[in-house]
C-alpha cells in the first residue's frame, strides 16, 4: 500500500504548466527586443495577432512595428515554438513511472491446460525518477531558451530587413532624380551640338552618362523590390502592400557607449546560457550513469501461474542483467568523453560571445562615426561646391563640362551618405545582437525632405545656350 501510494506521489507531481512554460520565453524575449514573444496555439491567439496587425499594419513600418510583427506573425518561427511543447511533454513523461507491464500465458496439451499471470513494474525507473526528472527539467529549460533565441534572431533579422528595405526604396527615388537630371543634361547636349556650341563627342559622354544612369535607376528599382520582398517574408505577411517611411531614421544624437561590453554579452547572451546549461546536464547525466553502471534493468512485478487441476501458485519474478561481458566503463567512458566535449564546446561559445561582442561595437562606433561624418561634413560641403558652381555657371564665369562634372560627384556623395546612414542601423541592430540588449529603441523616421537635388536640374532653366 505504502509502495502504490509512493508512485502514485512521484507520478503525481510531473503535469503540464498552464502557459507550456512559454511566458519565460515572452519574457526573455521582451528583455532583448523590446518586443514579447506570442505563441499562436488557440483560435483566440491566432484573432488577437491578426487584429493587432492590422492595427501596425495602418501606419508606415517603423523598426520597432517590424519587430513586432515579425514576432508576432512569423511562421518559420511559431513552427520552431512547437519545439517548446514537444520538449514539456518530454519532461512531463519523464517524471512519470512507466506504466505497469501485463503478462498473460495459455498452454494447452494432454489434457491440461496451464495459465501463467504476470504483472511487472519498473523498479529502477522509480530509484531514478528524481533524477530523470531534474535532467528532463534542464532540457526543457535549454528547450526555453532556444525559443527565446529562435525569437531573438528573427527580431534582428526584421529590423535588418526593414532598415535594408527603407535604404533601398530612399536609394531608388533619388536615382530615379538623377535619371531625370541625365535626360535633361543628354537633350541639353543634343540641342547645343545641332548649334555647334558643343563637339560630338562631349555630346556622346553625356548620352552615355545617361544611359549609365537609366541602368543604374533599373538595379536599384530592382533591389527595391528585393528588399522589400525580404522583408515581407520575414514578418510573415502574405504580399508587399506595406508602407514605408520615405527616409532612413535620423542618426542618434551620440553613440552607444554601454558598459563592459564583453561581461554584458556573457552575462545576457542565450546561446552561452544554453551552453552551461547543457554542460551541467551533462555533468548530471555522467552521474547518473555512474550510480547505475551494475544496475541496468531491475524490473519486479507479481506473478502466479495455474494448471488444470491443480491449486494456483502465487509469486514473484525479478529480472536483473548481469554485467558479464559489459560492466559499464564503456557507458562511463563515453559520459565522460561527452561531458569534456560539453565542457570545451561551452567555451567556444563564451570565447566567440566576447570576440563578436568587441568586433561588434568596433563596427558600430566606426559606422556611426562615418554616418555622422557625411552627415555634418561631406554632404554640407558638396552642397556648398553646388551652389557655388551654379552661381558661377549662371554668372558666365564656367562652362557647363564644369558644372556637369560637379553634378556627377554631388551623385556619388549623396548615395554614399545614404548607404552610410543605412550600415549604422545595421550596425546597430548587429550590436544589440552581440551584447543580447535592446539599444536602439523607438527610433523615429526623419522628417520627409528631399535630397541633394542633381545640378542637371537646374541646367536647362539657367542656360542660354539652350535654345536650338
Amino acid at each position: 500500500m505504502a509502495c502504490a501510494t509512493a508512485v502514485t506521489l512521484l507520478s503525481g507531481c510531473a503535469a503540464f504548466s498552464p502557459d507550456g512554460g512559454f511566458g519565460t520565453v515572452s519574457d526573455l524575449t521582451r528583455e532583448r527586443t523590446g518586443q514579447p514573444a506570442i505563441w499562436q496555439r488557440t483560435p483566440g491567439d491566432a484573432d488577437n495577432t491578426a487584429a493587432r496587425m492590422a492595427e501596425l499594419l495602418r501606419q508606415p513600418l517603423s523598426a520597432d512595428s517590424s519587430v513586432e510583427i515579425a514576432l508576432l506573425n512569423n511562421p518559420g518561427l511559431q513552427a520552431r515554438f512547437a519545439d517548446l511543447g514537444v520538449a514539456e511533454a518530454e519532461r512531463v513523461r519523464a517524471g512519470r513511472l512507466a506504466n505497469p507491464r501485463i503478462g498473460f500465458g495459455r498452454m494447452h496439451g494432454g489434457g491440461n491446460t496451464e495459465i501463467g499471470r504476470s504483472v511487472m513494474f519498473d523498479i529502477l525507473g522509480l530509484l531514478t525518477l528524481p533524477a530523470t526528472s531534474q535532467l528532463a527539467q534542464r532540457r526543457f529549460e535549454r528547450a526555453q531558451l532556444q525559443a527565446a533565441s529562435d525569437a531573438v534572431a528573427v527580431a534582428q533579422q526584421a529590423r535588418q530587413a526593414f532598415f535594408q528595405a527603407v535604404a533601398a526604396e530612399q536609394l531608388a527615388r533619388y536615382q530615379a532624380q538623377v535619371q531625370e537630371a541625365a535626360d535633361v543634361s543628354s537633350e541639353l547636349a543634343r540641342r547645343m551640338q545641332q548649334v555647334g556650341n558643343l563637339s560630338q563627342l562631349d555630346h556622346l559622354r553625356e548620352q552615355a552618362f545617361a544611359a549609365n544612369a537609366s541602368a543604374s535607376l533599373a538595379r536599384s528599382r530592382h533591389r527595391a523590390l528585393a528588399t522589400r520582398e525580404h522583408l515581407v517574408r520575414t514578418l510573415g505577411l502574405p504580399d508587399a502592400a506595406v508602407t514605408l517611411p520615405e527616409r532612413l531614421p535620423d542618426l542618434p544624437a551620440a553613440p552607444h557607449q554601454p558598459k563592459d561590453v564583453e561581461q554584458t554579452a556573457l552575462d545576457r547572451r542565450l546561446d552561452v546560457q544554453m551552453a552551461r546549461r547543457s554542460t551541467d546536464a551533462t555533468a548530471r547525466s555522467l552521474g547518473l550513469t555512474r550510480a547505475t553502471r551494475f544496475i541496468n534493468v531491475l524490473e519486479l512485478g507479481y506473478a502466479n501461474k495455474s494448471s488444470t487441476g491443480t491449486a494456483r501458485k502465487n509469486g514473484y519474478e525479478v529480472e536483473l542483467e548481469l554485467p558479464l561481458f559489459d560492466f559499464g566503463s564503456t557507458r562511463t567512458a563515453r559520459a565522460e568523453a561527452l561531458y569534456m566535449q560539453s565542457l570545451h564546446q561551452a567555451a567556444e561559445v563564451a570565447m566567440n560571445a566576447r570576440s563578436e561582442a568587441r568586433e561588434a561595437y568596433a563596427g558600430y562606433r566606426s559606422a556611426y562615426e562615418l554616418a555622422r561624418h557625411y552627415r555634418d561634413e561631406v554632404i554640407p560641403l558638396r552642397k556648398r561646391i553646388s551652389d557655388e558652381t551654379l552661381l558661377r555657371y549662371n554668372g558666365m564665369l564656367i562652362g557647363v563640362f564644369e558644372l556637369l562634372a560637379d553634378a556627377r560627384e554631388q551623385i556619388g556623395s549623396v548615395t554614399a551618405s545614404i548607404e552610410a546612414v543605412r550600415d549604422h542601423w545595421l550596425a546597430d541592430t548587429r550590436l544589440q545582437a552581440a551584447m543580447a540588449l535592446p539599444l536602439a529603441r523607438n527610433a523615429a523616421p526623419a522628417p520627409a525632405a528631399p535630397p541633394i537635388k542633381p545640378a542637371q536640374q537646374h541646367i536647362h532653366q539657367h542656360t542660354p545656350e539652350s535654345q536650338p
